[in-house]
C-alpha cells in the first residue's frame, strides 16, 4: 500500500463528510452535550458513521472522537485518528473555522492526515513523503525564525483566561477556535505557531501533525517532547505547533511564562 494510496482514502473521505455536514442546518441541527459541556450534534454523528465505513481496513485500527474507544486500536500498527466534526461550537454559531480531520498514524507516528474546511473549500492534505497541499498546490510552512512580528494563533478561551500570555507581546495574535484549523493553517505558511499547555486528545492533532510534517514544520507535546499518537488514554500533555524554525523560540518564551496556579 502506497502514501498515494492513503491520501487518496484521505481525500475522498473529507469530501464525503464535507457533503454530509452541509446538508446540516446548525440552525435546526439537534445537540445534546457531553461530559464538560462539550456539544455533540446529529452532524457529527452521521460523518462518524460515515468515515468509519469508508476508512479501516481489516487490519487498521480507529479512533474518533465520536465513537466508543476501546484498547483493540493498540494492537494495530495503522490507526485511523478522526474528528467529525472538529469545531462543533463554530458550526453552531456560524463561525468558519470548523473542519473535517482525519489522521492517519502508523506506529505511533501521524504519517497522513488532511484537513477539510467546508465553509472556505480548503482542503489541507500532507505526508512526510509526498509534502503538504492546499486544493492540490504545494505548500510549505513559513520562514520566520523570530517571535517579533509572527502571527501566533490561539483560541478565544486562552486569550481570557490568558491575557498577559497572549496581548501586548512582540508577536500578533490572530483568534482561530478549532485546533485542526490552526494547524492546517501553520502547515500552509499562513501562521507562524501556536500553543497550549491544556492536555489535547489526538483526534484534534493527528490530521494537522501530519499536515505540518509534510510541510517542513514541528509540532511537540509543551514540554518539548514528541508528540506520540495511538496511546492511552489518547491525549498529549499540551501542544506547541510551529515553522520549525521559529520553535526554538517559542519554547524559550514558554519557559519564562510564570507557573498556572493550581
Amino acid at each position: 500500500m502506497s502514501r498515494d494510496d492513503d491520501l487518496a482514502r484521505i481525500t475522498e473521505a473529507l469530501l464525503r463528510g464535507g457533503e454530509i455536514l452541509r446538508r446540516f442546518s446548525p440552525a435546526h441541527v439537534d445537540v445534546t452535550f457531553k461530559s464538560g459541556h462539550s456539544p455533540v450534534t446529529d452532524a457529527d454523528l452521521a460523518v462518524d458513521e460515515a468515515l468509519r465505513r469508508m476508512l479501516p481496513r481489516a487490519d487498521e485500527g480507529w479512533l474518533s472522537e465520536e465513537s466508543t474507544d476501546g484498547r483493540a486500536r493498540l494492537r494495530h500498527r495503522r490507526v485511523w485518528i478522526v474528528d467529525p466534526l472538529d469545531g462543533t461550537r463554530e458550526f453552531l454559531e456560524h463561525v468558519p473555522h470548523w473542519t473535517v480531520s482525519i489522521g492517519l498514524v502508523e506506529d505511533g507516528e501521524a504519517v497522513a492526515g488532511g484537513v477539510y474546511n467546508p465553509t472556505t473549500g480548503e482542503v489541507f492534505l500532507g505526508a512526510r513523503e509526498t509534502g503538504t497541499t492546499l486544493n492540490g498546490a504545494p505548500v510549505r510552512v513559513s520562514t520566520r525564525d523570530s517571535l517579533e512580528g509572527a502571527l501566533v494563533l490561539s483560541n478565544r478561551w486562552a486569550v481570557r483566561k490568558r491575557p498577559a500570555e497572549l496581548t501586548n507581546q512582540v508577536f500578533r495574535v490572530q483568534i482561530v477556535n478549532a485546533l485542526a484549523y490552526s494547524m492546517a493553517l501553520i502547515a500552509a505558511g499562513r501562521a507562524d505557531a501556536m500553543w497550549s499547555r491544556s492536555p489535547k486528545a489526538e483526534w484534534d492533532t493527528a490530521g494537522g501533525a501530519a499536515l505540518i510534517a509534510g510541510a517542513g514544520g514541528r509540532v511537540t507535546n509543551y514540554a518539548g517532547g514528541a508528540l506520540r499518537f495511538n496511546a492511552w488514554p489518547p491525549r498529549a500533555p499540551g501542544l506547541v505547533a510551529s515553522n520549525g524554525a521559529v520553535h526554538p523560540r517559542v519554547e524559550w518564551f514558554l519557559r519564562r511564562l510564570p507557573r498556572p496556579r493550581r
